[in-house]
């Protein structure tokens, strides 16, 4: 739990630079306990760059991030994801070669503390911890409708059922943040429906706080709030989706009547 008033993610004058250019640009944004945030931006505002900050993948060039009150900036991500940060990706990312079931159970393996020997002679123990984890996986696939698959190589599923799979094996870290980069890239408008309705159910199913970066403007209005704007790297607004629409500032952005763009790294 967080300390009263204070969000569960706290990002303050965030930065973040590739030789001379600035990516993120003392970027600041709170995530409550308990949210479906949203952050959106025109292509290259910086959106992942920030995602990469918070689960370790770049370290911050200046600026705090702070989950559950401890500073997480410079932590391997390992550490943050024993912390109770995980994520999904832009692109993909599961084991293609091994099953809907192994992928999931990937994670739970790692979790679980097990020794060698007991491993090697197959101990009750182990094979009752084993039992445990195989369970847990399948509660994990059937929460988001993907049971039926459990031994379907993960490559061979339809591009929407991947993206679940990929929720899946994220959530089988057991994190208090989840963040979904994109989850809507490549979904047809029937997915995209399906995803929105995954979103909240993850969130009250699992009690975790979302945190997502999303193009697809109506899945972002529907579910998130607060929403976060960036442009250039830098927080442009924030606020309800009724303010967001409605800040000029916003819309010039999107329209491309803002600042003059300049070359970024992407996201």
């Amino acid at each position: 739990m967080t300390a009263a008033g204070r969000p569960l993610l706290e990002v303050t004058g965030l930065t973040k630079t590739f030789g001379g250019i600035r990516a993120v640009d003392r970027f600041s944004f709170g995530v409550r306990e308990g949210s479906v945030t949203g952050i959106i931006g025109p292509n290259g505002a910086g959106k992942t760059t920030v995602f990469n900050l918070v689960t370790g993948i770049y370290r911050p060039t200046e600026g705090t991030i702070l989950f559950e009150g401890e500073e997480m900036g410079g932590l391997r991500p390992d550490a943050i994801v024993r912390k109770g940060i995980a994520r999904t990706f832009q692109n993909i990312r599961l084991f293609n070669r091994r099953t809907c079931l192994e992928n999931v159970l990937t994670p739970l393996l790692q979790r679980e503390p097990c020794s060698f020997l007991g491993a090697l002679l197959g101990t009750p123990g182990t094979r009752r911890m084993e039992r445990e984890l195989h369970d847990r996986a399948m509660g994990l696939l059937a929460s988001l409708g993907l049971e039926r698959y459990a031994d379907w190589q993960a490559n061979t599923l339809p591009y929407g059922l991947q993206r679940k799979l990929e929720i899946a094996r994220a959530l089988a870290t057991e994190p208090k943040l989840l963040l979904l980069d994109e989850p809507a890239a490549g979904m047809n408008p029937e997915e995209t429906r399906s995803l929105a309705v995954l979103v909240s159910e993850v969130r009250e199913k699992f009690s975790v706080t979302i945190l997502l970066i999303e193009h697809h403007m109506d899945l972002v209005m529907n579910i998130c709030s607060p929403i976060v704007v960036m442009n250039f790297g830098a927080l442009l607004a924030a606020g309800t989706p009724d303010e967001v629409r409605a800040n000029p500032d916003v819309v010039a952005a999107y329209l491309g009547k803002g600042k003059k763009s300049h070359d970024r790294t992407a996201g």
